[in-house]
C-alpha cells in the first residue's frame, strides 16, 4: 500500500492598506492552516508602506508567519511572486487577504491537488460546487472576461481571476522567471506560462465567495477594467506573437 508523503505548505498572502482588519484575517487563515495536516507557513506580502499594516501584524506575534513589505506599491502580481520567491513549501498557494473568500476551502484546493496529481488547483466561481454571492454589475463583467479569455487562448478554464490558487512548487521554478505582469493579469499569466511550457494538469476547485464590492460606475473599477482588458491583449501578445513563455 502507498502512503502518501505530507507536503509542507506555503500560503502567501499580499496585502494592500488593509490595517484595519489584517490581523483578524490572518488570524482567520491561521486557524483552519491548524486544522489540516500539512505543516505550513504564511508569508504576508504588504504591498507599499504608508500604512500600519506591518506594525499591526509585527505586534500581534502571530506563529509561523513571515512578513515582506515593499517600500512602493507594484501590483499584486508582482507582491505574490515576492512571497513565491522566499516560500519553502512542496506546495505553494496564494489567496486574498480580504473576507470575501473563505479559507475554509484551503482543504478542498489540497485535497483536489493529491486526488488528481496536479501542476495546478484553482479555485473558481463557477465550479458547480461553488457558493457564490456577489452583485449583478460583477457577474456581468466577470462572464464577459470569461469569454474573452476564451476567445483569444482557448483554455478550459471558466475562472482565471479568483484569489485562490495552489502550485506545485517544482512548476513554479519554471515559470516564474518568465512572469512580467505587475498588477491585474498576472493569475491569467500564470496559468498561460504553465500551459506553454507543457503543464497541462490544471484543474479547478470550488469555492465559497461573498463579495461586497461597489459598483461598476465607480471611477477606479472602470480604470481598473481597462487596464485589465489591456494587461490581458500583452499576454496574448507575448504568448502567440513573441512566443515569449515557452523560449528556451
Amino acid at each position: 500500500m502507498k502512503v502518501k508523503s505530507i507536503h509542507f505548505l506555503s500560503v502567501i498572502i499580499p496585502t494592500y492598506q488593509q490595517e484595519k482588519t489584517i490581523v483578524t484575517n490572518i488570524r482567520r487563515i491561521q486557524k483552519v492552516l491548524e486544522s489540516i495536516r500539512y505543516p505550513y507557513e504564511m508569508i504576508v506580502v504588504i504591498d507599499g508602506e504608508g500604512s500600519q499594516t506591518y506594525h499591526k501584524l509585527k505586534k500581534s506575534r502571530i506563529n509561523k508567519l513571515t512578513i515582506i513589505s515593499n517600500k512602493k506599491n507594484r501590483g499584486k502580481a508582482s507582491a505574490i511572486r515576492r512571497g513565491m520567491k522566499q516560500a519553502k513549501g512542496d506546495y505553494i498557494m496564494f489567496m486574498d487577504a480580504g473576507n470575501e473568500i473563505d479559507p475554509n476551502g484551503i482543504s478542498m484546493l489540497l485535497e483536489h491537488m493529491e486526488w488528481y496529481e496536479a501542476d495546478i488547483i484553482v479555485g473558481s466561481k463557477r465550479h458547480k460546487a461553488s457558493q457564490v454571492h456577489y452583485p449583478l454589475s460583477r457577474k456581468i463583467l466577470s462572464y464577459g472576461y470569461y469569454y474573452l479569455v476564451k476567445a483569444l487562448f482557448n483554455i478550459q478554464i471558466t475562472d482565471t481571476q479568483a484569489g485562490i490558487k495552489i502550485f506545485k512548487k517544482s512548476v513554479l521554478k519554471k515559470i516564474l522567471p518568465r512572469l512580467i505582469e505587475q498588477k491585474f493579469a498576472g493569475d491569467l499569466e500564470i496559468i498561460i506560462a504553465a500551459r506553454q511550457l507543457g503543464y497541462t494538469r490544471i484543474y479547478e476547485a470550488p469555492i465559497k465567495l461573498n463579495y461586497t464590492f461597489s459598483s461598476i460606475t465607480n471611477a477606479a473599477t472602470i480604470k481598473a477594467v481597462f487596464r485589465i482588458l489591456l494587461d490581458t491583449i500583452s499576454v496574448f501578445w507575448r504568448t502567440y506573437v513573441m512566443r515569449y513563455y515557452n523560449k528556451k
